[in-house]
């Protein structure tokens, strides 16, 4: 139960850790990118380029963190649940990977917040 708890910390702090990388590594090169667009004539507030690059990472990287927790949730009673009765794996798969999708709508969701970002959109 101990090596469990210690490798879900361990987990979380290496999902905070990316997350507030990617954080640190959008809200600096969005303000370059917002320095390039003002250059070549547009107008472009670089808060708005901050906030997006921010809500998008925290999309990403909170979804991902939620996936992650129902996934172990889901799973260990997935395992409870097969031992007593190894017929129902089919059901068990599929409970596991829609714990999964909360990641995916994530990453849809900060991929549309990226789009909408002035200068981004190409």
């Amino acid at each position: 139960m101990k090596l469990g708890m210690y490798l879900v910390m361990a987990m979380t702090a290496i999902v905070v850790g990316l997350v507030a990388t990617a954080t640190y590594l959008f809200v600096t090169s969005g303000m370059a990118g917002a320095q390039e667009a003002g250059a070549a004539g547009m107008v472009i507030d670089p808060e708005i380029m901050t906030w997006g690059f921010i809500s998008a990472a925290a999309s990403a990287g909170l979804s991902a963190a939620a996936a992650g927790y129902a996934v172990a949730q889901v799973g260990s009673a997935a395992v409870g649940a097969l031992a007593e009765k190894p017929e129902l794996m089919g059901r068990v798969l599929v409970m596991v990977g829609l714990a999964e999708g909360v990641a995916i709508y994530g990453l849809i969701v900060a991929i549309l917040i990226l789009g909408k970002i002035p200068g981004l959109a190409g």
